[in-house]
């Protein structure tokens, strides 16, 4: 008889043998080893506050005021559902969500999935070098200084082994649009009208309204940003037994992100609410002017120039993760080029072809809120597959989709096609004069 059971035999409190550690002990090591896996999903998540991103949240307020506040609750359930579908797609068989598109499906099915996500993508690489020369803008400095620079940097960092380094230092300049929270707080909405549309949907029947809530989809829920979680996820060796804490990663992330989105809405139609679309990065900066006064379009520029430099490293490098594993030939940023030339090579075409449209002249916001509705058509296709994925049995055992992941997902595919082909009907009506 051990010690702890005499103890409890004689009546008095039994006492936790040597092998057994005390509770903060556990929970130290669940903290510890929570913080070894937490990234990809964080990371992922927030990078979709990019350029885009902001952009288009900022517009929404500045068009519609409060109205997209309920859109993007709901738009926020989905993106959790679908971000831990693909944490657990990556971890339980231990494969990319490109890999498993091609080992899951037919070839013709495979090449449908990679050619939206390549053109996806590359239209996103030229939006997050928008978000480089539109910082740089701000303080005065040339697009065509800026950008080659970025390009540079960029390219130099990821192809060196530095990226991982790089990427907290991005993620720390990203934090600048921290000060949304606090200058919603401070540029005093209307909180009764937040409130109500929060919680109540208050639609309008417009094809610009159409619009934006495409755009609001595409830039949240992103191909590349399940394509980059679920490669970040296998390259880090994370598999069933730790998957519990990249779902926590990936629902953390998810929320996160989108918490910081509404404030974006929020205090922009607070400020500006109403005066229509953006047409520079001043207007979005000038919601920060309760927070940071003259010093906003400094802190906006700040914030813009890390989170769009943070994306314009993971969002080739989720092309180069997808078309690499489909292929099945090496894919790491801990590879040399000659290791991996195809992915490494990849990764280089895309940061060119990103940087020299951004240096042709032209109006870097429309080209940014133009792409996010790119990325709004294409997002049901790869829901579309995250979901057929994720419902496999065969694929994932008892980790496969339960009823509710089910029911969630399908809403989502539904939801997202459903508006994405609303946009497409009320686009081809303009075409052939239908109003």
């Amino acid at each position: 008889m051990t010690a702890a059971r005499s103890g409890a035999a004689a009546g008095g409190p039994a006492t936790l043998g040597p092998s057994a550690p005390a509770p903060w002990a556990r929970r130290r090591r669940r903290l510890l080893a929570y913080l070894a896996i937490a990234g990809p999903g964080l990371i992922a998540a927030n990078a979709g506050n990019d350029a885009g991103g902001v952009t288009t949240y900022a517009s929404a307020g500045a068009q519609f005021g409060y109205r997209t506040l309920f859109f993007m609750v709901v738009v926020t359930i989905f993106y959790v559902s679908v971000q831990e579908m693909v944490a657990r797609l990556a971890a339980h068989p231990g494969k990319g969500l490109a890999a498993l598109i091609r080992e899951e499906f037919s070839l013709r099915w495979t090449a449908m999935a990679m050619v939206c996500f390549t053109v996806a993508n590359v239209g996103l690489v030229v939006t997050e070098f928008a978000g480089i020369a539109t910082a740089f803008g701000l303080w005065g400095v040339s697009r065509y200084l800026s950008v080659p620079a970025a390009a540079a940097v960029i390219w130099l960092m990821v192809l060196l082994g530095s990226y991982r380094y790089a990427e907290r230092v991005f993620l720390l300049l990203s934090l600048g649009f921290v000060a949304y929270p606090i200058a919603m707080i401070f540029g005093h909405p209307a909180w009764t009208k937040v409130g109500s549309q929060l919680v109540l949907p208050h639609f309008l029947g417009t094809k610009a309204f159409v619009l934006v809530g495409v755009a609001l989809i595409g830039t949240t829920i992103t191909p590349y940003i399940q394509l980059y979680e679920a490669g970040a996820v296998v390259d880090r060796g994370i598999g069933p037994e730790d998957y519990h804490f990249a779902r926590i990663d990936a629902v953390v992330g998810a929320i996160f992100s989108d918490v910081i989105s509404v404030c974006i809405i929020v205090v922009t139609a607070a400020a500006i609410g109403g005066t229509g679309a953006l047409t520079s990065a001043v207007d979005a900066a000038r919601s920060l002017r309760p927070v940071a006064g003259s010093g906003a379009e400094a802190l906006f520029g700040l914030g813009l120039l890390g989170a769009s430099a943070l994306a314009a490293a993971v969002v080739p490098l989720s092309t180069s993760y997808a078309l690499a594993e489909t292929i099945g030939v090496e894919r790491s940023v801990s590879r040399t080029f000659r290791e991996a030339p195809l992915f490494l090579g990849l990764f280089s075409a895309q940061i060119a072809i990103g940087a020299l449209v951004v240096l042709a002249p032209g109006n870097l916001i429309h080209l940014i809120v133009n792409v996010q509705v790119l990325e709004g058509l294409i997002t049901p296709v790869t829901l579309g597959y995250v979901l057929v994925l994720a419902n496999r049995r065969r694929l994932l055992g008892a980790a496969a989709n339960g009823l509710l992941a089910r029911v969630v997902g399908t809403a989502s595919f539904v939801t997202v096609g459903g508006f994405s082909l609303l946009l497409v009907v009320l686009t081809v009506g303009a075409w052939v004069g239908l109003r």
